[in-house]
């Protein structure tokens, strides 16, 4: 029989979806799904609007995106974070992780090496295994709020060292990187010539704390991830964009035409309308996600259990037993009627916790707690089965 590469047979399985594919399809209420960051809100209406218009003409798109979306995306950037950049340095492409993965398959060669937080979205490791690098995790620790230190970052920089990853604020964590960290960790990856790769995705649904922006620190060792999932409901459109050094974007503007040739212009459309329609929507979902954290908080505290507060994202890690197989303890829950991520889907610092979304309405959410709390009292953490 043929064989498949060794990197493709051996990278692991997301464990997150391992939970939404037990759950996906089931009956209304029989699960409640905490699991999976997706919004709780639907697409505005004028969004769709231009994406069913589009459809009607729609053609190939330039590579790295049709003109006016990237101008549009260059403005964003200036208004929102103060960083003015060139549309030739945006690159459009199918959602954050599509942009990540010609990120680093620009810059990662067999062997090198890529320093990934832990816990972290999974995503990031999978695709540095499939390009042959090597994953170096550095740690985030939930009695530091699962922020990281600079200086231990720093150490574990070698000569192989080609990127550092920053999510900011966090997934799985909710965790929001002061700017002196930031602007810490972005000065010791570029004087030893690293690249940067800050994914901020979740920059717009921040509760306290500092916007990364980590391109205001080294316009030439960063490339900045965005994305409209998140900010505008938009999950399922699949649009994503980078601001890469003028140096590195025509390699990736050349790359996403073996990849993916380009988006779909009806895609590109309801994206061009997010950013040039109303934006009142973006603080409306973002004080709901704020008070779903408050709730979710407050309903774990009042259950004994101590939790980093989330400063953004929609995410809550919530402890188990000392040692737990949050995996084991995730399939567990789905036979108690709720699903959640394990924290051994985001690497080994929170294999002792499950990731919840915050995204689910508010009766939902609260009654995924009452039962994943009332398991976690039964079981003691799940140190019994």
């Amino acid at each position: 029989m043929p064989e498949v590469r060794a990197a493709a047979r051996d990278v692991p399985a997301s464990g997150i979806r391992e939970i939404v594919n037990l759950v996906i399809g089931r009956p209304a209420g029989e699960v409640v799904r905490l699991e999976i960051g997706e919004p709780g809100f639907s697409t505005p209406e004028h969004i769709v609007a231009a994406g069913a218009a589009a459809a009607a003409t729609a053609r190939y798109a330039p590579s790295a995106g049709h003109l006016r979306l990237r101008e549009a995306l260059a403005a964003r950037m200036d208004r929102v974070t103060g960083v003015a950049v060139p549309a030739d340095r945006v690159v459009v492409g199918q959602g954050a992780v599509q942009v990540c993965e010609v990120t680093l398959s620009a810059l990662v060669d067999p062997g090198d090496e890529v320093l990934v937080p832990d816990p972290a979205w999974p995503n990031y490791a999978m695709q540095v295994e499939l390009l042959g690098g090597t994953v170096v995790p550095y740690p985030l620790r939930a009695a530091e709020g699962f922020v990281p230190d600079p200086d231990e970052v720093a150490a574990l920089i070698t000569p192989r060292t080609r990127v550092l990853i920053l999510n900011s604020p966090s997934n799985p964590t909710g965790a929001v990187f002061p700017a002196e960290v930031v602007a810490a960790l972005v000065a010791r990856a570029a004087e030893r010539g690293v690249v940067v790769l800050s994914d901020e995705v979740y920059d717009e649904l921040i509760f306290e704390g500092d916007r990364a922006d980590a391109l205001r620190y080294d316009e030439d060792h960063v490339v900045a991830v965005h994305s409209f999932s998140k900010t505008y409901a938009m999950t399922g459109w699949r649009v994503g964009w980078a601001v890469a050094p003028a140096w590195l974007a025509p390699v990736l503007t050349k790359l996403q035409e073996p990849k993916i040739s380009c988006i779909a212009d009806p895609m590109a459309a309801g994206a061009l309308a997010a950013l040039e329609g109303p934006q009142d929507r973006i603080a409306e979902t973002r004080e709901a996600y704020r008070a779903r954290r408050d709730l979710a908080v407050g309903l774990v505290r009042d259950a004994g259990l101590e939790v980093a507060v989330p400063g953004g994202a929609f995410y809550l890690m919530v402890p188990l037993a000392e040692g737990v197989d949050s995996r084991r303890a995730a399939l567990d829950l789905v036979g108690e009627g709720v699903s959640v991520a394990p924290g051994t889907a985001f690497g080994t610092a929170a294999a002792d916790h499950v990731r919840v979304s915050l995204a689910s309405e508010e009766p939902d959410l609260k009654e995924g707690l009452r039962r994943l709390l009332a398991w976690h009292a039964r079981t003691d953490g799940g140190a019994r089965p």
